[in-house]
């Protein structure tokens, strides 16, 4: 299976509280849910907005419970705006993570995204890049990938639900249009089940640029009726379309496999993004915790 010491476990802080809906866990301090996901057996984190934004404060309250930053989530608007706006704020954010020592930086673009329309159907309203937009796309990525090496860190791409690379067929363009010691795969799997795409395809496809692992698990009934009732991204989020690995229909056991047989370094982080009031945070850190521990033996 996996090495041990060159994959770390960890989770994200969307579990308690919602960046995009900060209704939802409002009442969960940062000082929570770090220290939750310490107690639960987790060694990592991706940086939420209630995280401190000074270097010194951030590092001493992890340090305190032995947790790392393992990226954090950058939109690049590379289809919608001129290339320098996305460059001045990613090489703020790059520094800040390199500062932190996080080795890699999650990159979506949010050119066209519906991802944060409470009202648009997540299915149907989902925007089509033309060739002109994926060459800026891709051109911005590599430029993005190049300013990431200038401080030996990686640009992980996050597909997702709701913006201009979500399918199969998107991610495959992305890869073949981008370079591949420039720009790297962020793979998901909750997003990939929710989209309707085959994650171990996937895996097996990509396992040699995968360098950041989100472990996201998909409530398959609330998933068909977000379908159904064409509901967004953000109203799924709420219907509790997403949970922990194991409280799900999806299999890890083949991912895992699929990963671990192609010497996958890394982070892999459990995130799901759920209403806390109705799915306790540390209750369901805790089963995450313990699911993959059975699977993966760490």
């Amino acid at each position: 299976m996996f090495n041990k010491d060159k994959v770390k476990i960890g989770i994200c802080p969307i579990g308690w509280t919602n960046d995009d809906m900060p209704d939802l866990g409002k009442e969960n301090t940062f000082e929570q849910a770090v220290s939750e996901m310490a107690l639960a057996g987790f060694k990592g984190t991706e940086v939420g907005n209630k995280y401190p934004k000074d270097v010194k404060v951030l590092k001493k309250a992890l340090d305190l419970r032995g947790l790392q930053i393992a990226s954090a989530w950058f939109s690049s608007f590379l289809t919608t705006k001129p290339f320098e706006e996305t460059k001045k704020a990613f090489i703020e954010h790059r520094d800040f993570l390199h500062a932190m020592g996080a080795k890699v930086i999650v990159v979506s673009e949010q050119g066209h995204s519906i991802q944060g329309q409470m009202d648009v159907p997540i299915f149907e309203g989902k925007y089509n890049m033309n060739e002109d937009e994926w060459k800026k796309l891709a051109d911005g990525l590599n430029k993005l990938g190049e300013l990431a090496k200038e401080k030996d860190m990686k640009i992980v791409y996050h597909h997702h639900m709701g913006t201009v690379v979500q399918t199969t067929e998107e991610i495959d363009k992305l890869m073949d249009m981008t370079d591949d010691n420039l720009v790297y795969l962020l793979f998901d799997t909750g997003h990939l089940v929710y989209s309707g795409e085959d994650p171990v395809a996937i895996a097996k496809k990509y396992a040699k640029r995968i360098k950041h692992v989100h472990l996201k698990d998909i409530r398959s009934e609330k998933k068909d009726k977000v379908k159904k009732e064409k509901l967004s991204f953000l109203k799924g989020v709420r219907e509790g379309a997403f949970t922990v690995p194991g409280d799900g229909c999806i299999d890890f056991q083949p991912i895992f496999k699929v990963l671990s047989e192609n010497d996958y370094e890394g982070w892999m982080l459990v995130e799901a993004e759920q209403d806390p009031a109705i799915a306790n945070p540390f209750e369901y850190a805790l089963r995450a915790r313990k699911y993959i521990q059975n699977k993966i033996s760490f």
